[in-house]
């Protein structure tokens, strides 16, 4: 229980740190306005990444990272379509798109042509 305990303060502390820096980076772009952009940005990335490697040491960080390693080996299990099968469902989507909106189009015509009779 002590260990547990120890673990979240120590990751309440680590996520204060986190937004800590997130917000140094917010208020120093803002603060640094007039220096080149480049700069900024590489401030800015700098930041996130030091945030993102103290977010990884907290128990949902680690679960996080977790998560992305299992997300990998089951991409690395999927049976990705050939070109010719992309080709032809993309084809199919692109046709029934053009007839649904044909149908539409019809449609509102008519519904165009009865208003205009009805009001004159």
């Amino acid at each position: 229980m002590s260990v547990e305990t120890n673990a979240s303060r120590f990751d309440t502390l680590k996520w204060i740190i986190v937004f800590a820096l997130l917000a140094v980076g917010i208020v120093g772009n803002s603060y640094f306005s007039d220096q080149s952009l480049l700069y900024r940005v590489l401030g800015i990335v700098a930041l996130a990444v030091v945030a993102g490697l103290v977010a990884l040491k907290t128990a949902k960080g680690d679960a996080f990272w977790t998560l992305v390693k299992g997300s990998r080996t089951e991409i690395r299990k999927v049976v990705w379509p050939t070109r010719q099968e992309t080709v032809q469902t993309t084809l199919i989507v692109v046709a029934f798109v053009l007839l649904v909106a044909l149908l539409l189009w019809g449609l509102d015509s008519l519904l165009g042509w009865l208003v205009a009779l009805v009001i004159g």
